[in-house]
């Protein structure tokens, strides 16, 4: 443990790593709430998926990989499918669902096909699976702006969120933009993919900005609580990800990240003792 202390105390990328993971953990955790509210996990998972054919789209553009081009080609991919797919179920007789689906595997397959035209793939592999240890000042200051901008609105307009969600013909009526309120959580669900590229990478983002809120809901029926516990769960388990790889070698810390995580969501399901399965045996017996 006193090496563990003085390895941070000395390396200021590992200090940046910790910091990147806090923020984006916390942020993940508690927009994690409207995912889990809204059972948004697989518009989610097809949502990380289309950041691949934006960084291709951004390597063929520039001819170079960085984090700037990585991080435009991914809002701009993941803008333009997440948005397209409510532009077309709005306009059509198609869900939203179903439009998502094509536009994201066909996107994907794109993305796919690209690869072994692409001159960095090794580059490549740290925004699949994400390097947190890699974090720069820059994508620190990137991640505190889209997680802060996030965090505000989301506090702002939790009520009109929450009401279109649950009651949307009742906020219609009380002269909440419905549409717009719909429009708002897409984009910010986009702008928390983005800002987790980095650390987990566009392949593992998903687990991040789904766990956390699933984990609470073994908990809790309070919507504040929801919110701000899986804020905290996702701090506190990209915080030991991170940890669990600089003492285990060999383990990188994205995927670190999310096998804490996923630990978490098995015990809550075990053991939790409100909704775990041995507590509701119990109750039954």
């Amino acid at each position: 443990m006193d090496e563990l202390l003085q390895f941070v105390r000395e390396n200021r990328f590992f200090q940046q790593a910790l910091l990147a993971g806090c923020v984006i953990g916390f942020a993940n955790g508690f927009f994690s709430g409207f995912v889990n509210l809204r059972r948004q996990a697989l518009s989610v998972s097809a949502l990380s998926h289309t950041m691949l054919p934006g960084i291709a789209l951004a390597i063929f553009v520039t001819g170079h990989l960085t984090q700037l081009n990585a991080f435009l080609g991914a809002i701009f991919a993941a803008m333009l499918i997440g948005l397209g797919s409510l532009i077309i179920s709005g306009s059509s007789r198609i869900p939203q669902g179903t439009a998502l689906a094509i536009l994201y595997t066909s996107a994907f397959a794109a993305g796919v096909a690209a690869l072994p035209f692409l001159s960095v793939q090794t580059e490549l592999e740290h925004w699949l699976f994400g390097n947190i240890l890699a974090v720069t000042e820059t994508d620190l200051y990137i991640m505190l702006g889209i997680s802060g901008i996030t965090l505000v609105l989301s506090t702002l307009f939790m009520r009109p969120l929450i009401l279109t969600l649950f009651e949307p013909n009742v906020a219609s009526a009380q002269g909440v933009p419905t549409r717009l309120m719909q429009y708002m959580t897409f984009v910010m669900l986009i702008l928390m993919l983005v800002a987790s590229l980095q650390s987990v990478g566009c392949a593992l983002s998903v687990g991040l900005l789904v766990a956390p809120g699933a984990t609470m809901l073994f908990y809790t029926n309070n919507t504040t609580a929801l919110f701000w516990g899986g804020g905290t769960i996702g701090a506190i388990c990209s915080l030991l990800g991170v940890m669990l790889s600089a003492v285990v070698d060999g383990i990188p810390p994205g995927p670190s990240i999310l096998i804490i995580l996923g630990a978490v969501f098995l015990l809550s399901y075990l053991f939790s003792p409100k909704y775990g399965v041995f507590s509701l045996k119990q109750k039954a017996q």
